[in-house]
């Protein structure tokens, strides 16, 4: 089975300041041990990065560059996006093709947004999905700590099953890369 990791908007607009996501220490931590893995394994890692024009995360502005601390490679793939889905309008799938990669590992921010809809669109399109449980993150919502989104997310994700491809959330360093 061959597997990519996908580590989505690990951003310092979102790592730091009044957007800073909850454990985002421990959390860019444990991607960077995760992605170690991955790179020693052969495994591909993909970053993707959120863009939106007039915020912090506009493109080349210092909110939209990758986080100060999380460790990447020349050889890590790129993708830009401008919606939650990692793949609407992106050259993700053309980059992971679903008939030569199987399964996709998948960590970052925002847990509720643009993690939630990438895995959900991932197993749409019949990837199978291991959300690495300890390695997401948000912010609080007002309604919701992130602490409680998190744990959320990650009980109702590990529930998904589509028709061709499942979703498991496991603790990052229980993952068979």
């Amino acid at each position: 089975m061959t597997t990519a990791l996908l580590i989505i908007d690990v951003q310092q607009a979102l790592c730091s300041g009044e957007y800073a996501c909850f454990e985002i220490g421990r959390v860019i931590d444990t991607i960077n041990d995760l992605s170690a893995r991955a790179r020693k394994a052969g495994v591909p890692v993909v970053l993707v990065q959120h863009e939106e024009a007039d915020s912090p995360l506009a493109h080349e502005a210092a909110g939209w560059q990758l986080a100060e601390g999380l460790e990447t490679s020349p050889k890590d793939h790129r993708v830009r996006k401008t919606t939650q889905d990692s793949f609407y309008q992106t050259n993700l799938q053309k980059l992971l093709p679903v008939q030569d990669f199987e399964r996709l590992v998948i960590c970052g921010l925002q847990t509720d947004y643009c993690v939630n809809a990438t895995v959900r669109q991932a197993l749409k399109l019949g990837y199978d999905v291991v959300l690495a449980g300890d390695a997401h993150s948000t912010v609080d919502n007002g309604n919701l700590s992130a602490e409680d989104i998190i744990a959320e997310h990650n009980k109702d994700l590990k529930r998904l099953t589509g028709s061709v491809a499942r979703i498991d959330v496991i603790p990052a360093k229980d993952i068979q890369l």
